[in-house]
This record gives C-alpha cells, structure tokens and sequence, in this order.
C-alpha cells in the first residue's frame, strides 16, 4: 500500500504554482554538509551579506509535510517505524527510498520544497530578526564534513568557491559564538567519541576508528539547535 501511494507522488519538477505559493530563494548560496557516505540530504545552509552590515542565514529542513499526507499509509507506516535506523553497513530508512534520496533530499542543482528558519543576525551572533516559512531553493554545493573542515582550515582565497569559503568562515565564527554562550546559559556538552567500522566487500569490518567532531560538525549543530529555539 506505501509503495502504491509512493508512485503515485508529483515527479521531481515542482509546479510554478507551488513555487509561488512559497518563498524562492533559489539564488542565494545554499549548501550541505554531511558525513562522506550519507545518501539523504535534509537539511541545508543558504548565506547572504545584508547592505546593513548583518548577514541573512537560511537553515532549511526538507519539507517532507508536502508530500506525506495524514491518515495515509505512508503516514502510518512512517509513524509506526518512527526513525530511520543506522547500521554499520546500511540503513532501514523510515521513509521509501523515492522520498529519502530522492524527493526530500536536497541535492545540489536541483530544486527542493523546505521548511526554513531565515535568521538575521549581526556581527555577535545576536538574531535581529527572523522568519518561518515555506521556501523553495537550490543547493549550489554538497560537502562532506571532511570538504568543509579543509576550507576552515585553508580558506580560499580566488576562484568560484571564494565566496562558498567565505561563507563558512563567517558562519563558523558565529558558531563558535553560539556554542559559547549556549554552555554558558547551561547547555549540557554530550558529546562522546563516535565509534566507525571499516567492512571488506563481504561486509565483515577490517578495522575500529573513532570519529572526531571538528569545526564542520559544530558549525551545523549550532544553526539547527537555534532553528529548534526559535
């Protein structure tokens, strides 16, 4: 019955309809960051300088609501599953597949339904303003958390991924702000080390690593805990 209801969703191209209906922020540099061996991509930054000296910061989540209906059966199984599951060597998605890395995946080059936060924030991190709503955008780039922590690491200075670069060294430095004041206020520092599993063909694993946090992952962990808060 899920996958019946599955055919049955609008193909990749979004109505000009549907777009009117949302904001389109299709031209501002967007992108995502994500573990190397992700196949789904949910969420995604977009990055703006604003003439008052204040930069516009869209944290966007696939809006998966547009396409799952209540009282369906892709509702039901998807609430009876109640995550995806991560295992070593793959997942058991709680959505099908055409929804997961398909539809709601925000791949670059590609148009994408979300529900975003757009922020305005200044120099220390204080949101001025801020918005919720429906938008349409485009992911100019997908990183690996590897890919971002290099160009925090080595900014780059010239070319088409100048402003990309620059763009996250500004969001970093906000974080890092962010993160500050969250412990400050009280937050609780969970984090422990990761354990990852390198498999031969056959899926028996060869070796035993630990997962460091970087720059990059602080960097997107701070802008979705400040969508949640607002």
């Amino acid at each position: 019955a899920v996958l019946k209801e599955v055919k049955k969703l609008p193909q990749t191209t979004i109505s000009q309809t549907e777009i009117m209906r949302r904001r389109d922020m299709r031209e501002v540099l967007t992108f995502t960051i994500d573990p190397d061996e992700a196949k789904d991509f949910d969420d995604a930054l977009s990055f703006q300088r604003l003439d008052n000296g204040c930069y516009q910061i869209g944290i966007h989540i696939a809006d998966v609501t547009h396409y799952v209906e209540e009282q369906t059966a892709l509702d039901e199984e998807a609430y009876h599953r109640g995550t995806s599951i991560y295992l070593v060597d793959k997942v058991i998605p709680m959505l099908p597949e055409r929804l997961s890395n398909e539809l709601c995946s925000l791949r670059p080059n590609e148009d994408k339904l979300c529900m975003s936060v757009i922020v305005e924030m200044d120099e220390q991190a204080k949101v001025i303003r801020h918005k919720i709503c429906r938008t349409v955008i485009r992911s100019d780039y997908r990183l690996a958390y590897e890919q971002a922590q290099h160009m925090l690491d080595a900014p780059i200075t010239a070319g088409e991924k100048k402003s990309l670069s620059d763009a996250l060294g500004v969001l970093n430095r906000l974080a890092r702000i962010l993160r500050t004041k969250r412990f400050e206020h009280g937050a609780i520092n969970f984090e422990t080390s990761e354990v990852r599993f390198r498999l031969d063909e056959a899926g028996n694993p060869t070796d035993v690593f630990f997962h460091q946090s970087t720059d990059a992952n602080h960097l997107i962990e701070e802008f979705m805990l400040l969508a949640n808060r607002i």
